[in-house]
């Protein structure tokens, strides 16, 4: 079982017959799940995960304070620390004295806050702009078993897809990156002998990659050490991943290998570009994946968004 799977278990044998026999009262005031930050609320755990931070254990979420007092709030603390302390042979653990837990009782205020600077998920698009894909992935990660007020789901369906003039913007800035690190700085780098610049360029052009795929999935890219694992579960991004592992860590050292880099970087260019055309949101005609970024800009509706810097909106 992953650490998902155990938290719905757990929740479901001790949490849920805890708060029905308990907080009846206030449970259709309750949202209660498993999300936040932590490979296991991406279903990415394994063995190795569970050297730190993994436990069995779920998250609580309360309104504010007009609708559960603190009082009731510590109540709510004492009861979640006596459910078992072991399940499926892992040991919780003790609840910080100074906060900072991923599991417990939660403000559903305070873990959006924590997660995104913004307790109700209004974000300006100012903000849409600056805030990294890993912080919004880790806000509408894991999942809710309960959710009898409402509004912790609200605000997770907010956030969910970021506005598309946002998308955009951000599309627009990591093609433009594909074709500068890729299209034209990595054969460049070699033909000046400098490998070192040429290992760069494959770094850029592969990141800038995997950020396009998933804005055009319409997905969050996860923290930079899951990213790989996400974009293998795209459906039908398989040899996609295959081709953008090989130009990461294919030895260019090797004239013949530095070739078929070339020749894998226009293969994912025209993959994307592809997805550009079916998504109909490129204009040009073309294997310039430059000329799509601009394309792509183009396509703004917001004018103040449109006319900042392409790379405005790059990570």
């Amino acid at each position: 079982m992953n650490g998902l799977e155990i938290a719905k278990e757990y929740y479901e044998q001790y949490g849920k017959p805890m708060l029905e026999a308990e907080f009846s009262d206030i449970l259709p005031l309750l949202a209660v799940g498993f999300v936040g930050s932590g490979s296991e609320r991406f279903g990415f755990d394994d063995e190795i995960s569970r050297d730190h931070d993994f436990e069995p254990g779920f998250c609580i979420f309360l309104p504010d304070e007009q609708y559960i007092d603190s009082k009731t709030e510590f109540k709510l603390e004492r009861a979640y620390s006596r459910l078992p302390k072991e399940f499926k042979g892992l040991k919780r653990q003790g609840v910080s004295p100074v906060g900072g837990n991923r599991n417990g009782i939660i403000r559903t205020a305070d873990f959006y806050r924590n997660a995104i600077g913004c307790p109700d998920g209004n974000l300006t698009l100012p903000q849409w702009l600056e805030l990294p894909d890993y912080a919004l992935a880790e806000a509408v990660n894991g999942e809710v078993f309960y959710d009898g007020f409402g509004e912790f789901t609200d605000i997770r369906n907010k956030l969910i897809h970021m506005p598309e003039d946002i998308r955009l913007k951000r599309l627009a800035g990591n093609l433009l990156i594909m074709a500068q690190a890729g299209q034209y700085n990595y054969q460049r780098c070699l033909d000046h002998n400098e490998p070192e610049a040429a290992q760069f360029a494959c770094n850029e052009f592969v990141d800038a990659a995997m950020k396009t795929v998933f804005l055009l999935h319409n997905r969050y890219q996860p923290y930079y050490k899951w990213s790989f694992r996400a974009l293998r579960q795209i459906e039908g991004r398989e040899l996609l991943a295959e081709r953008l592992s090989f130009i990461l860590l294919g030895d260019h050292s090797d004239k013949a290998i530095a070739e078929e880099k070339f020749y894998m970087i226009e293969d994912v260019a025209s993959e994307i570009i592809a997805e550009l055309h079916k998504q109909e949101i490129t204009d040009a005609i073309c294997g310039d994946l430059e000329k799509h970024a601009y394309s792509v800009n183009d396509r703004i509706k917001d004018g103040d968004i449109r006319n900042l810097h392409i790379l405005t909106a790059i990570q």
